[in-house]
């Protein structure tokens, strides 16, 4: 039995048409998504077998492709969910007050996220986060899948930059791509995952 699964998408792949379309989310989902959730459970398995050969002489690089794949799984599965047909505007209560608290003002957060994203070098993410130790949002560019982050963090928000979310429709224009991505945005979940951050912190 595997330990990790691809989840199924709370939507139609043609959904989220005209920002995204249903050729590159049914690639960027079935295709590349699936690839990390196998590459995760792979490496599951391959850490198993050292352990039972009680040979660790490849561990450090069993550790790091399972920190890759697990991380990618885990933030395709937030992605989707942070996106819907139905979002876009802007978040209101606790969620938009603790925005205009920490970034100044909404305009101003939309503005560093989408700079995070946009300006990633080579592929990673940019996240809106919930860091806990100074009770605070964050945005976060994140290398690859796990590099550049704050240990403490929970991801809230995250807006994926690899070439593969995009560049079959956008091409090398990411801040077209990123823009559109605001017109998405399922603000009720990010508001959930904010309210179980904080309360987890507490």
């Amino acid at each position: 039995m595997s330990d990790y699964t691809l989840p199924d998408l709370p939507y139609d792949y043609a959904a989220l048409e005209p920002a995204i379309t249903g050729e590159i989310l049914e690639l960027h989902h079935a295709k590349h998504h699936a690839a990390y959730v196998k590459g995760a459970n792979d490496t599951l398995e391959r850490l198993a077998e050292a352990r039972d050969r009680r040979d660790f002489g490849g561990l450090v690089g069993l550790e790091k492709t399972f920190a890759f794949n697990l991380s990618g799984h885990v933030l395709h599965s937030i992605f989707w969910q942070n996106l819907s047909p139905d979002g876009g505007d802007r978040p209101d209560g606790e969620l938009a007050a603790a925005i205009d608290e920490h970034f100044g003002s909404f305009e101003a957060f939309g503005e560093q996220l989408s700079a995070a994203t946009s300006l990633v070098q080579g592929s990673g993410w940019g996240v809106l986060a919930w860091e806990p130790l100074a009770g605070r949002l964050v945005v976060e560019q994140v290398y690859d899948h796990h590099g550049n982050v704050g240990m403490n963090t929970t991801p809230l928000l995250v807006f994926d930059a690899w070439e593969h979310a995009y560049y079959l429709q956008y091409r090398n224009v990411r801040p077209d791509y990123v823009q559109k991505l605001w017109s998405l945005v399922n603000w009720a979940d990010v508001t959930a995952r904010f309210d179980a951050a904080r309360g987890a912190a507490s």
